[in-house]
């Protein structure tokens, strides 16, 4: 009997600030984080804040984004402040008092980040389009009579990345997926082998490219895989059919001995043909020299006067050894 007449004793409002007191914990550890983040101290790890209080939440790119605040009776409220933390990026603070009907913005630049409604109807917030600049943290901080709430949201934001799958030489086929947030994972099926490359575009995305050759002559049809958070795709793509190169080391280099035979025969093929038309050549040569002496040799007897005087030696001879058969015939 004597303890319960001690419980009784207390007063009841002292019950109920026990229980503000975490309430109370809770803002001002929220304050006490701010305020270090507009001196320059950015928040490296939560353990400064309730894990209940602190969300992680992911958005796509050129998206909606709506932030909730704590639930509460909205009846009840005295004040919503807002306060956004965007990388290197001055605090902003959007705030709204409600029995005073006043909104009052601190450092709020970007046009894209507003009030869902107005303030005085629904304290969320709005992101409308996201951009890649919006990734960072955002609390929302409410006043009642019955104490402060607050909720802390880590946000980022998703980039899909552009997928392609094309094929190279030598049965090597290239999966590349481009400019992705977070980086992308590739995979092949069948594995083949692969070499990964991975680079950072300097705005938070990656591209990654995955290049893969098949030596087994079986495989005709390969499929790459893409995984994100976003979503993923499985691209096919059929491979040039070739040939079994482990077997036997020889068949490696007979494209290069096919080449080289080409080029020997073009190359004698070449210095025949030109032969023959040398000779060819030649023998028109000799032919047209020919030719072309022939008139002048007539030319040259006709209007020589040796050949005259000479023409009729000879005929005056021929005219006597008649005449001399002549007579011995008689």
């Amino acid at each position: 009997m004597r303890e319960k007449k001690k419980t009784e004793m207390f007063p009841s409002w002292r019950t109920s600030d026990f229980r503000l007191l975490p309430i109370l914990t809770v803002f001002f550890v929220v304050d006490s984080a701010v305020d270090s983040f507009v001196v320059g101290k950015q928040i490296q790890n939560n353990s400064t804040l309730p894990s209940e209080a602190n969300f992680s939440q992911s958005v796509l790119l050129n998206t909606k984004a709506v932030l909730d605040c704590p639930p509460v009776a909205y009846t009840a409220l005295i004040l919503i402040t807002w306060k956004i933390m965007i990388g290197d990026k001055t605090l902003c603070t959007r705030a709204y008092r409600k029995d005073e009907n006043l909104t009052k913005e601190t450092n709020c630049t970007d046009e894209k980040i507003s009030w869902a409604s107005r303030p005085d109807q629904n304290p969320n917030l709005q992101i409308y389009p996201v951009t890649l600049d919006h990734d960072g943290y955002y609390v929302c901080q409410l006043a009642i009579p019955d104490g402060n709430f607050h909720r802390g949201y880590h946000l980022q934001v998703l980039v899909p990345p552009e997928v392609t799958l094309f094929l190279s030489e030598n049965r090597t086929a290239v999966c590349k997926a481009d400019a992705g947030k977070p980086a992308a994972q590739i995979s092949w099926s069948p594995e083949g082998e692969c070499v990964l490359k991975k680079k950072s575009l300097g705005n938070g995305t990656e591209t990654v490219l995955s290049t893969c050759h098949w030596r087994d002559s079986n495989v005709s049809t390969v499929t790459c895989s893409v995984s994100h958070v976003t979503g993923n795709k499985n691209l096919t793509l059929e491979l040039l059919p070739g040939v079994n190169t482990s077997a036997n080391p020889i068949i490696r280099f007979l494209p290069l001995l096919i080449i080289t035979l080409v080029i020997i025969g073009s190359i004698y093929f070449l210095k025949i043909h030109g032969c023959r038309k040398c000779k060819s050549k030649k023998s028109e040569t000799t032919s047209v020299a020919e030719d072309e002496m022939q008139p002048y040799a007539s030319y040259t007897e006709k209007s020589n006067p040796l050949y005259d005087t000479t023409k009729k030696v000879k005929t005056t001879q021929v005219l006597q050894s008649k005449a001399a058969g002549m007579d011995l015939h008689t």
